[in-house]
């Protein structure tokens, strides 16, 4: 039996290989897509995920969440994983349509029928999250386990000397989250993110050999946040926090 994944994101370079990863494992089950204000606007994050499933040939549905956090004004991270988060590759626009439905309606009907089989994965500010919990507090406990890319407990943070951006953007629905009681909620810190986590040179030479149009995305989709990673921060190599919480 394939593991069942919901997956809340706000979709640019290193979430859709995030999204690419789980939609190409082979014991995954991607059960559904929300998409949150963040690195990107959720219209513009709606087209990234979307982009990714028509990619992977599958039939995931796409729903929008939030477009702002719940008390903060928006602050998306355009500039470093560039105005389309994407590495301004002119993708084409995807043909899969966004659905309609409300995320958090889906979400709570496939707990309902599945508890304790669903794993959350949260690649962005946690605002959907939240605004799930205020409405079926009960029925986020019975979701198998939560994993969050964010947090910067052990290490400095990428957006302040204390903050990872994740949290920052929402910490007031990250506040909500980590007080929700859920017994099996595991945190991928910034801290996980660096150093030996990054690509080399090499292994992004590695992802090209393969000559594959999904290898090659996900190497090309990142070229933006590759030079704003190392002009930035400093980090040799391209980071991907989404893809180390993925994984």
């Amino acid at each position: 039996m394939k593991n069942k994944y919901f997956i809340d994101t706000d979709t640019a370079s290193d979430d859709a290989v995030a999204l690419l990863m789980a939609l190409e494992w082979h014991d995954v089950e991607v059960l559904g897509i929300s998409v949150v204000s963040g690195n990107m606007s959720v219209e513009q994050g709606s087209i990234n995920a979307r982009y990714t499933v028509e990619l992977c040939k599958k039939d995931v549905p796409v729903y929008v969440g939030a477009d702002a956090p719940l008390v903060k004004k928006r602050e998306h991270a355009d500039w470093f994983h560039g105005p389309d988060g994407m590495g301004n590759m002119n993708y084409p626009a995807p043909k899969l349509q966004e659905t309609n439905e409300d995320f958090i309606e889906v979400l709570n009907n496939h707990i309902n029928q599945h508890p304790d089989e669903i794993t959350l994965v949260t690649l962005g500010p946690l605002t959907n999250v939240a605004n799930f919990i205020k409405k079926y507090p009960d029925s986020f406990l019975k979701l198998k386990n939560i994993v969050i890319m964010g947090g910067a407990s052990n290490t400095v943070g990428n957006v302040t000397p204390a903050a990872e951006y994740n949290i920052w953007c929402d910490p007031e629905a990250a506040d909500i989250v980590f007080k929700s009681k859920h017994h099996d909620i595991a945190m991928v810190g910034w801290e996980l993110c660096r150093g030996e986590a990054n690509l080399t040179e090499e292994e992004m030479e590695l992802a090209y050999s393969f000559k594959t149009e999904k290898a090659d995305f996900t190497i090309d989709c990142n070229k933006h946040a590759l030079d704003s990673s190392q002009n930035w921060l400093g980090d040799p190599g391209l980071g991907l926090p989404d893809p180390v919480a993925m994984a």
